[in-house]
């Protein structure tokens, strides 16, 4: 019989080990090893979140520790892709509504010579337009040549007028 006792505590032994299995695992806290990845920064910590991905930094602002979501670059690209595809796809369809535009009118323009005009016509200047009322006159703008006319003429004022203040300078100095 002194098996007996031996044979009883074994198989309570059994059984509680058997019970242990049974009871459904406890998920750890967040904070205690479980969820989270910290790793030290120079103004905080960097935050990992093993579950979702996500990858925050925190900070202690004086007024207590704050996380802050980092951007996920991926997301940004992919974002900025789908927007750019999206205004392809518009840009396509208008110029397909340009293009069925440009076919629907006639093929030349009407008044349109293809001959050169006389050089004599090319030398002419264009003379003031007169609008739609009798009080307003179109007046065209100076040609490229003209306007290195008047840049010229500025730029040697401008020498001019250097050299004349640098003349009074020394002449000031000289009598000093």
């Amino acid at each position: 019989m002194t098996r007996a006792p031996f044979l009883t505590s074994a198989i309570v032994f059994v059984s509680i080990l058997a019970g242990a299995d049974a009871v459904p695992a406890q998920s750890m806290p967040d904070g205690e090893n479980g969820r989270y990845t910290l790793s030290p920064i120079a103004d905080g910590v960097i935050r990992l979140d093993t579950r979702t991905g996500a990858v925050s930094t925190c900070n202690n602002a004086g007024t207590g520790w704050a996380c802050y979501v980092v951007p996920d670059e991926r997301a940004a690209y992919d974002q900025e892709i789908g927007r750019l595809q999206a205004e392809n796809e518009k840009s396509k369809a208008e110029v397909e509504k340009l293009k069925a535009e440009l076919a629907s009118r006639p093929a030349v323009a009407e008044g349109k010579t293809d001959e050169a005009l006389p050089k004599a016509d090319l030398q002419k200047k264009a003379e003031p337009k007169v609008a739609e009322s009798p009080r307003k006159i179109e007046i065209p703008l100076p040609s490229d040549r003209d306007m290195d006319r008047v840049m010229s003429f500025l730029e040697q004022a401008w020498r001019r007028l250097v050299e004349m203040a640098n003349r009074m300078q020394k002449d000031v100095s000289g009598r000093i």
